[in-house]
């Protein structure tokens, strides 16, 4: 049977435009939802949607419980089957509503894509995070060549990355003006406007107290773009690579141009030459905001102070930068509730209060 389906495409188009321009779906979303059609497509020998029926929801959780991942060749985690089958219920669920499928399509039906219990709870299970230390970033930091403004600029990336903990796809976009060096700590004004933040939210994130040495890095890095590259207020921060024919007509990396990056890719390819010369494990941009989550749990010794430290994560809730950044490892857990006998009365107090404070904003209950 073919594997093009013409009136299954006309449909998925249309769902498509409807999740981005009605539900404001992210790209990012918009292509899980398309792979996650084409596998249940797939898995029916490409029939038309209007031919659904139990026989077919089922036959597909069995093959997706049965399909390796392309990326590690393991099966599907339990994570993966339950958005994909959240996803084709969801695009079914759409469809029932239209003219010429209220008919065809039933709701009970459509409830055998619904994951095993077992397998939404798999999904929903908080999973330990892999990410650096500060010592193993300044280890990479110490690693990394800055001959060239192709390699200073990398630097100035992997210590603008930890003292702020932004998000790739915002580093890439941001531009000089974003980023005032005469506040006392340095402020980035995450403008939605021109900065690619998450849900277009304005966010103000100051340089992080982690050491002048990682401060210097970006400082001079700033500096030589104005000074040097002659860059202004409007162009990138971090700008990409321009490439050129060499001597042997070879493309090869020639210095910087005046443009920011399309998107973040080659953010995470720098990140990951990095570590990888250091002999470390990579440790993509997004692994950085952990470090930062976990560094906030000892650093931080008041309430206020764990307030900005979350606000400049661009969090309005305390609750999302421990439920999401936060999570403590079984043997670091062991540590630390080793340590509480050796609690001050003072430690004790200081401790309630953060209680409290996490309480009042939903991030933790008593039970």
């Amino acid at each position: 049977m073919a594997r093009i389906n013409a009136g299954n495409e006309r449909l998925k188009r249309e769902y498509i435009h409807f999740l981005k321009d009605a539900r404001g779906k992210s790209e990012a979303t918009l292509d899980m939802v398309r792979k996650a059609l084409v596998r249940f497509e797939s898995s029916t020998g490409w029939r038309d949607f209007k031919t659904f029926r139990p026989e077919q929801a089922k036959a597909f959780k069995q093959r997706l419980a049965e399909t390796d991942s392309m990326r590690s060749g393991e099966p599907l985690s339990a994570a993966t089957q339950t958005a994909t089958l959240t996803a084709v219920k969801e695009f079914f669920l759409w469809l029932a509503w239209r003219p010429g499928f209220k008919s065809k399509l039933h709701m009970a039906d459509i409830d055998y894509l619904n994951p095993s219990r077992k397998d939404a709870a798999k999904a929903k299970a908080p999973k330990l995070r892999d990410y650096p230390s500060l010592e193993q970033i300044r280890a990479a930091l110490a690693a990394m060549p800055a001959e060239t403004p192709i390699e200073r600029r990398n630097r100035a990336l992997l210590a603008f990355a930890i003292l702020t903990g932004m998000r790739d796809c915002a580093m890439a976009s941001l531009s000089l003006r974003d980023l005032d060096l005469t506040k006392s700590p340095p402020l980035v004004r995450q403008d939605p406007n021109r900065v690619e933040t998450k849900f277009a939210k304005a966010i103000a994130t100051y340089f992080l107290p982690l050491g002048d040495d990682l401060t210097a890095i970006v400082t001079v890095w700033v500096r030589e773009l104005r000074e040097v590259h002659l860059f202004g207020p409007t162009d990138p921060l971090f700008p990409r690579t321009r490439i050129g024919q060499g001597a042997d007509l070879a493309f090869a990396p020639q210095g910087i141009e005046r443009a920011h990056w399309s998107d973040a890719s080659p953010i995470r390819a720098i990140f990951k030459q990095a570590f990888t010369r250091a002999g470390l494990p990579y440790f993509p941009p997004h692994s950085f905001r952990h470090t930062l989550g976990h560094l906030a749990q000892t650093m931080c010794r008041t309430p206020e102070q764990l307030r900005a430290w979350s606000q400049n994560l661009g969090h309005e809730n305390i609750a999302t930068t421990f439920n999401s950044y936060g999570k403590i490892d079984p043997h670091r857990q062991g540590e630390v509730i080793g340590a509480m006998a050796m609690e001050t009365p003072q430690a004790a107090a200081l401790a309630r209060e953060m209680a409290a404070l996490l309480v009042r904003h939903g991030g933790w209950c008593g039970g």
